[in-house]
């Protein structure tokens, strides 16, 4: 009989469980890894909203003392008491949200320590600032490794954080690419007052300023110029929700728009898209890319991250610069083509299929999680 390995115990810390990209990347490791760690998760705001969709064993801390964030110095000694009130076996952070945790961690370490980096907010959409570029180069010098899903972001890092060679690792996202090969369901769909007979543009992210759905808005505005009865759902929800509201009843037709709001399984809707856009000012590799090319529909978007890497080779010419009318004339273009729109689709389906399993990524992750912490 062979031992089992030693149980080990993995910090995950976040700003927020709110649901999100990292999030739901994370959810879908813990309910498909074959490792037997325990794993603990603190959102720096107290918001873990996403576990409900996890029935894995994940703990979370209920009566804990937020960190009080603005002063970095205070806030990083607080976290170094918190970590070694936590003691685990391997620390994950994630994202700038969760800096302090890995100044905490940088001298007189407490525990080996990953970072986990999905790129910028939209206070660093066009640069990274400068103070914070210090604080980067300091605080994740010590990790084991630090993982970036995207080789634009790759690129970056390796130029500005001045890491050790050997730190950095690219691991691509992935997804569960069956969900999405399902039809919608129709009730959610009817519920929205979606009408299916009618040509659908939809888009899945957050509603943040660096997203800019204001953006798709505007275009879409241009399309319904030339595509009869056409609909935008938008499914996400944020900040500037009421804002996009206000301008889609302002340069759209009565009706034409649809929010949604968050879906958890946004598989439930998305199928039914005939072009899925993304409008944002940064992203690196974002899963709803990723989910709409496994769901067979092709895709428009700004020329942002690693996107035009993403699409298959037949959707590359729809990945272009940040204006509202490129977006506008690529989606009419999509939609006055149907048999073009399929065969793009299929093709992306097919690249998704080869490129981006979830079982590769799961692996991978599972693999530096347990060398980490050796």
């Amino acid at each position: 009989m062979t031992d089992q390995p030693a149980q080990k115990r993995i910090l995950h810390v976040f700003s927020t469980l709110s649901l999100g990209g990292p999030q739901r990347r994370f959810l879908d490791y813990l309910d498909r890894t074959s490792e037997n760690h325990h794993h603990t998760v603190y959102a720096m705001d107290g918001d873990y909203a996403a576990l409900e969709l996890t029935d894995k064993a994940v703990e979370f801390p209920q009566d804990m003392q937020l960190v009080k964030k603005g002063n970095t110095f205070k806030a990083s000694l607080q976290c170094r008491k918190l970590l070694k009130r936590f003691s685990p076996d391997l620390l994950v952070t994630y994202n700038w949200g969760a800096t302090e945790w890995a100044l905490a961690n940088r001298f007189l370490p407490i525990c080996p320590m990953i970072h986990i980096q999905d790129g910028f907010t939209e206070d660093e959409v066009y640069a990274e600032r400068r103070k914070r570029v210090f604080l980067r180069q300091v605080a994740y010098r010590s990790c084991k490794y630090v993982i970036v899903p995207s080789r634009a972001l790759e690129k970056l890092v390796n130029w500005s954080w001045k890491l050790p060679t050997g730190l950095l690792r690219y691991i691509p996202n992935g997804i569960d690419i069956a969900r999405f090969q399902k039809p919608a369901t129709a009730e959610l769909v009817s519920g929205f007052s979606i009408d299916t007979r009618r040509p659908i543009v939809g888009t899945v992210a957050g509603l943040r300023p660096e997203k800019n759905v204001g953006r798709l808005i505007e275009a879409f505005s241009s399309v319904e110029d030339h595509i009869e009865g056409v609909q935008l759902v938008i499914i996400g929800d944020g900040i500037g929700t009421a804002a996009l509201k206000m301008l889609a009843s302002q340069v759209c037709k009565p009706g034409s728009v649809i929010f949604t709001g968050n879906l958890s399984q946004p598989e439930h809707i998305l199928p039914m898209f005939d072009v899925f856009s993304l409008s944002s000012d940064t992203e690196q590799m974002p899963l709803s890319v990723i989910e709409a090319m496994a769901a067979g529909i092709p895709v428009v978007s700004t020329d942002v991250g690693d996107i035009e890497q993403m699409v298959s080779e037949e959707n590359k010419p729809y990945i272009a610069d940040c204006k509202a009318s490129t977006l506008a004339a690529g989606i009419t273009e999509l939609l006055a083509l149907p048999e073009k729109a399929k065969s793009i689709g299929a093709a992306n389906r097919t690249k998704a299929e080869d490129s981006y399993s979830i079982r590769v990524m799961v692996e991978t992750y599972d693999q530096l999680f347990t060398e980490a912490c050796l």
